[in-house]
């Protein structure tokens, strides 16, 4: 899917956005899917990734379901959970999953997981709010 221009500048996945991380989302059945690799830029100390790449990752893999259906949402509410630091450098996948929708109201579930070993480093539900069409 082609993203539309209103998101050009979106700092994870906006094409138009040269500080961004430049994430690329897709949708692989009812899971919002995605790769990223944490580079210095994105250190918090001691070489680990800082925690709010990951909760920006989590963040987006969990509105790019809603996104890539067609409509847009906000961020309304959101519990992060790190389980391990990251260290810079060590490739993730992300994954996203609708757990209930009504109305406006999405409720979303996210993971980053090592490529490595496939264990959870963070993970997230958030509360998004569908704007009107």
């Amino acid at each position: 899917m082609t993203i539309r221009t209103s998101a050009n500048r979106c700092f994870v996945c906006g094409p138009g956005n040269p500080a961004g991380l430049n994430v690329r989302f897709r949708m692989d059945g009812e899971v919002c899917r995605a790769e990223f690799t944490p580079k210095d830029a994105h250190v918090g100390y001691d070489g680990v990734t800082h925690g709010g790449i990951l909760f920006s990752l989590l963040d987006d893999v969990m509105a790019n379901i809603i996104f890539l259906g067609g409509e847009r949402c906000y961020t309304a509410r959101a519990e992060t959970r790190y389980r391990q630091p990251l260290p810079v450098g060590a490739p993730v996948r992300l994954e996203g999953r609708l757990q209930r929708r009504k109305g406006r109201l999405a409720v979303c579930e996210g993971l980053v997981l090592r490529q490595d070993s496939g264990e959870v480093v963070a993970e997230a539900t958030a509360s998004f709010i569908v704007e009107k069409r």
